[in-house]
């Protein structure tokens, strides 16, 4: 598995702030309240991202310690987590990205909007912000070092054993 991209986060942020952006703006041609979004989705997504890092600590702990650890870490707590970390950059990413446009369409609008209007969309983009950097470092966590105990010298026909 291939680490997350910064080209892919950075498309997924662009494509959902143009849809938070062209449905607020539609919703407002149709003289329909527009989106806000709660305070408390900003904040759950931050510790989302802090739960991530913790769970990536025993993996990362691992790939440091190696063969002194007492206690290997299971390989498929291993994956889920950077399964996990992969999903929660995207889903950041996404949640940033669709906040951020919910935010420039009221800051562009020509009356300012007040505070309670902008506070809960400024926090959302800054909890998918915290998400995503959060799902990448843990992505990064659970990568393992290059060892020492590749076999260079065995023969590439598939077989180590002599004819």
């Amino acid at each position: 598995m291939k680490p997350t991209r910064a080209s892919t986060l950075i498309s997924v942020a662009l494509v959902a702030a143009v849809a938070g952006f062209a449905l607020d703006a539609v919703l407002a041609s149709r003289q329909v309240p527009t989106l806000f979004l709660a305070t408390p989705l900003g904040v759950t997504l931050a510790f989302i991202g802090v739960a991530v890092v913790l769970m990536a600590r025993p993996v990362r702990r691992h790939a440091r310690d190696g063969a002194f650890r007492q206690r290997p870490v299971d390989p498929l707590y291993a994956i889920r987590v950077v399964v996990l970390a992969k999903a929660s950059s995207i889903a950041g990413s996404l949640f940033g990205g669709f906040a951020a446009g919910l935010l420039v369409y009221l800051l562009t609008r020509s009356a300012f909007p007040s505070l309670g209007s902008v506070l809960p969309n400024a926090v959302a983009v800054g909890g998918g912000l915290v998400l995503t950097v959060c799902a990448i470092v843990a992505e990064r966590m659970c990568i393992a070092p290059p060892g020492d105990d590749d076999d260079d010298d065995l023969p590439r026909g598939g077989t180590t054993q002599a004819h």
